[in-house]
């Protein structure tokens, strides 16, 4: 007679392993939908398209997927969660007013906000935000700049059908929400001011090459010297970060040149500090020897010395626009304006003066 162990034995010999459960996301990669998709089918909620819900059963039927085996994904009830993926600079002082103009706007419609900083570049950046996405079940994404112009996110979220608005992206993609600035023509405006005061060398810090704003913002210096029949000196031209540190380490080189700018227009406010910085630095007087213009009007424009001239860029404006276009979208009122561009004014303070 066998001992139980002996028996015991030879069951689990011939039991087969279990099959692995399938799960939500493999039902939704399997009738190529969205999650959110297959959670509404499988709750048999509205708006779904007959031929969407009969793939979907489909492949529940396909994978024997079993919906209480995961009733947390399959509540039926929505995350009601927004994403913000940004960049995790060190500086770059418009993200605070993205982050309150977004906030604004989400906590009453009932929306929560849910942050995820990124450091570029990063080579893994599609899997942080898959996971990202997928572990938070966030509805949307709001995308601040140089999210925007990175093509593989974009593509990535368009991949997970997860709707998402840019700020300021290179390229605006006409079946996504894109909130612009008109930084070429403040870019032109602030460069016709310094030209008005006299200025005829005018450095020119460029911003991040990654940014789309950045080539906007050189553009318009371009076009005002082109305006005003002053000559493009490329000496005159250095690459900034978005930096204070970038900024300082630009204005030096110019300020080493054998003939130096009288006046130094930075693409954002960080720059341009680092210019007042290494201005002061070096002895010269702000705007007496040299005058020096930003770009954004960010709150420290007016806690440095002297006030900086600045653009002042309707940030918080333009977060609210894309969460409130978002939010429209995601509750099924499609977007009255997908393309949504605000207009910039140059704020004159003591960083600049008429040339002597």
């Amino acid at each position: 007679m066998e001992s139980l162990r002996e028996s015991g034995h030879k069951m689990k010999q011939k039991s087969k392993p279990a099959r692995p459960k399938a799960t939500i996301f493999d039902v939704a990669e399997h009738a190529g939908v969205s999650i959110k998709t297959v959670s509404r089918v499988v709750n048999k909620e509205p708006n779904v398209r007959q031929q969407t819900r009969d793939k979907v059963l489909e492949s529940v039927g396909a994978l024997r997927y079993q919906p209480n085996a995961a009733a947390r994904e399959l509540s039926g009830k929505r995350s009601r969660i927004i994403g913000l993926i940004y960049e995790n600079a060190e500086e770059f002082s418009y993200l605070n007013d993205v982050f309150n103009g977004a906030l604004g706007i989400c906590e009453p419609a009932g929306f929560s906000l849910l942050l995820r900083p990124l450091t570029l570049p990063d080579p893994d950046i599609a899997d942080r935000i898959r996971q990202f996405a997928t572990n938070a079940r966030v509805e949307g994404v709001v995308l601040p700049a140089p999210m925007g112009d990175l093509p593989g996110v974009a593509a990535l979220l368009r991949e997970m059908r997860i709707p998402f608005a840019a700020i300021t992206p290179r390229e605006a993609d006409p079946d996504e929400i894109n909130i612009h600035c008109n930084d070429e023509a403040a870019s032109f405006s602030l460069t016709e001011l310094l030209i008005e005061q006299g200025h005829r060398a005018i450095g020119f810090i460029k911003g991040h090459p990654d940014h789309g704003a950045s080539a906007k913002r050189f553009a318009g210096y371009r076009r005002a010297l082109k305006t005003h029949w002053i000559a493009y000196a490329p000496r005159l031209v250095r690459q900034g970060y978005f930096d204070f540190d970038s900024g300082r380490a630009a204005t030096g080189r110019l300020l080493d040149l054998a003939e130096p700018p009288s006046a130094i227009l930075a693409s954002n406010d960080d720059m341009a500090a680092g210019a007042i910085f290494e201005a002061r630095e070096r002895g010269l007087a702000v705007p007496g020897e040299l005058s020096i213009a930003g770009f954004d009007d960010t709150r420290f424009s007016t806690r440095i010395w002297p006030p900086l001239t600045t653009v002042r860029q309707p940030i918080i404006q333009m977060a609210q626009t894309a969460a409130a276009l978002l939010i429209d979208k995601l509750n099924g009122r499609a977007p009255a304006a997908p393309r949504t561009t605000f207009e910039c004014e140059v704020v004159i303070r003591d960083s600049t003066a008429p040339l002597c």
